[in-house]
């Protein structure tokens, strides 16, 4: 027999037990389930890519709304604090304003007391002087010296 025939033989009845077998269905069927597979795998990853996208996107969003928050804290922040430093402006000039109406009252009373002294030293005069005329001895050049007295006594006091 020649090799050619054997190598022939050999080759057909390879194809015949492959065949036989369905080793071409077999193959075609394995390729067909990794085809498969991969194509799952796609669609996992291309799933797994739209929520990863959708997480990306719910995470952007609440970071901005927490920066919106945080910015809206920030101006309460500074209104509250203008708003408690015009309260102590406010305060500062009711406490100055209460501090003065008290000044001006002690004045008022410190003119009020040196008025009664005044008038009652003025009475004293006057009762004195009365009593020298009454008692007699009052000529009229001692008169018009105690006269010039008391005014200059009253002068004194109202200065």
């Amino acid at each position: 027999m020649d090799t050619n025939i054997a190598v022939a033989i050999g080759f057909a009845l390879f194809f015949a037990i492959v065949f036989y077998y369905k080793v071409p269905s077999k193959i075609g069927a394995m390729l067909d389930a990794r085809a498969n597979r991969i194509r799952d795998q796609l669609e996992e990853a291309r799933q797994a890519k739209e929520e990863a996208q959708t997480l990306l996107a719910s995470f952007e969003r609440k970071q901005a709304d927490v920066q919106k928050e945080a910015d809206e804290i920030v101006k309460r922040a500074k209104a509250e604090a203008t708003a408690a430093s015009e309260q102590a402006q406010i305060d500062l000039e009711q406490s100055i304003a209460r501090k003065l109406r008290a000044a001006e009252d002690r004045i008022a009373q410190a003119e009020a007391s040196a008025t009664r002294e005044v008038r009652n030293a003025a009475a004293g005069a006057a009762t004195a002087a009365a009593r020298e005329a009454i008692g007699g001895g009052l000529n009229d050049d001692r008169a018009g010296a105690m006269l010039d007295d008391g005014i200059a006594t009253i002068g004194s006091r109202l200065n």
